[in-house]
């Protein structure tokens, strides 16, 4: 485990949690095709499968570069949709809906639960700290629950679940971070912002939030460009939870 020279002085009020890879195993890789596959076939009608699966992963990747604005991700993604395959937002979501119904059990078995992430949070709740599922809010609502209950998390009363309906902005962007901070009138340094990808999770730190790289499962795009202030394995956080 690598800490800093400076230990925190006071226990953090909330804690960011990012959750692919974090406090659950997937691998994005497969898990985005075989969603975008599986909802597609729930538009053939209206457009090229094809077609249908390159402008929503488009569209998707898309709000990782967006600079944000008052339209929520959901509103950009739609508004996607619309421009390029004529989808009506209300089209999609009733055809998302019956999705959801019959296509999004498929996804299950590519997520797995990771045993010491019911720990961490559990302590994280007993010490009554905000709780905050940081996860990149680039699907649905629901999409992140079903992961959430997939890895045996959904049981626990989260303070936000970030997903494009409340979101206006993507990580690594400074705004997606600093719109948590002024939801719960949070200062940086009163947050502990937690992932496994040294980019999306670490820019936190753009912001002065502390940040701690989980590197079980490590994403590193740009070559250690960002720097965390602690960093070990999920059994090093937890420790590390337990003495703050």
């Amino acid at each position: 485990m690598t800490l800093s020279a400076q230990q925190p002085q006071k226990s953090p009020r909330a804690v960011l949690f990012d959750l692919d890879g974090t406090l659950l195993q997937v691998e994005m890789n497969s898990f985005i095709p075989a969603y975008v596959g599986g909802l597609a076939a729930h538009f053939s009608d209206l457009a090229p499968r094809s077609r249908f699966v390159d402008t929503v992963i488009s569209a998707t990747f898309a709000l990782l570069r967006d600079d944000g604005d008052q339209c929520t991700n959901q509103q950009l993604f739609l508004g996607a949709l619309q421009r390029h395959l004529g989808i009506a937002p209300e089209e999609f979501g009733r055809r998302f809906e019956n999705y959801l119904d019959d296509g999004l059990h498929g996804l299950a078995p590519l997520i797995e639960p990771l045993g010491l992430a019911r720990d961490i949070l559990a302590l994280c709740f007993e010490r009554d700290w905000t709780v905050v599922i940081a996860t990149n809010p680039v699907f649905p609502r629901q999409l992140v629950e079903a992961r959430l209950r997939w890895g045996g998390l959904d049981d626990f009363p989260y303070h936000l679940v970030t997903s494009y309906e409340n979101t206006r902005f993507c990580k690594p962007h400074p705004g997606y971070f600093t719109d948590i901070l002024d939801g719960f009138g949070l200062a940086p340094e009163e947050c502990l912002m937690v992932g496994n990808d040294t980019e999306h999770d670490l820019a936190a730190g753009l912001v002065g939030i502390p940040t701690w790289l989980v590197d079980t499962w490590l994403i590193d795009r740009l070559g250690g460009a960002y720097q965390s202030d602690y960093r070990g394995d999920h059994q090093n956080l937890l420790t590390f939870l337990q003495q703050v």
